[in-house]
């Protein structure tokens, strides 16, 4: 059975944490979770300072109060442009497979905090744009529900397993009996479909709070 992780750290009550991706950015702000879009967020200014990663070109900070903490992770990999986001993700897990299932969806190993790969897939919105394109036929309302241990006898869930199976099958030849970590905003979907997995939608706001604790620690010994 999957468990769900919610709960926040005490040093966490005064941080505004900003997670800028693809599509829109996710604010962490005192227990609070909002969204705004790349448009809303380039016209925000912050009364407070926003501690902020971003994967995202057209967010150019206009404030002085936006901190960009990319520099604050220190990451053993030797994978080449790994996103900061996939960094954060993996930023407080020792040992597991990270799965974050947004708009695409992301997975990736680590071991003895050492991340030893991963790789990309399409989300579930951009598979469902691809059959489109291909035949009307296949412009589907996703099923949800889909169940992987029988064969599909109709379209949709057709459509549904082929998105789902070999993701499901790929992520548990990683994982080899290792926990599984899903976050990202299909994570609790994905999570079902595993026994040994975590869902955490704060996983990445984790690591970026452990990456600015990181380096604080550091400039107050530095300082001493």
């Amino acid at each position: 059975m999957f468990k769900s992780v919610g709960t926040f750290e005490k040093e966490w009550l005064e941080m505004l944490l900003c997670d800028v991706g693809n599509c829109s950015a996710k604010f962490w702000d005192d227990g609070r979770l909002f969204s705004l879009s790349i448009d809303e967020l380039n016209k925000f200014n912050p009364k407070e300072d926003v501690y902020y990663i971003s994967v995202n070109s057209k967010f150019v900070p206009k404030s002085s109060r936006f901190i960009d903490i990319k520099d604050y992770f220190k990451f053993d990999t030797i994978y080449k442009g790994l996103g900061i986001d996939r960094i954060a993700g993996c930023y407080t897990i020792e040992n597991g497979v990270i799965v974050d299932a947004g708009s695409a969806i992301t997975i990736d190993l680590m071991i003895s905090n050492t991340h030893q790969g991963g790789f990309i897939t399409p989300g579930i919105g951009a598979y469902l744009n691809a059959y489109k394109s291909i035949s009307p036929v296949l412009d589907i309302v996703f099923n949800s529900q889909i169940e992987l241990d029988c064969f599909p006898q109709k379209t949709n869930d057709a459509v549904a397993y082929g998105i789902v199976k070999p993701l499901v099958l790929a992520i548990n030849e990683m994982a080899k009996n290792k926990e599984i970590y899903f976050t990202g905003g299909d994570g609790s979907f994905f999570v079902k479909f595993f026994e040994k997995a975590i869902f955490d939608k704060n996983l990445v706001f984790r690591g970026m709070l452990k990456a600015i604790n990181e380096h604080n620690s550091k400039v107050t010994k530095d300082n001493k």
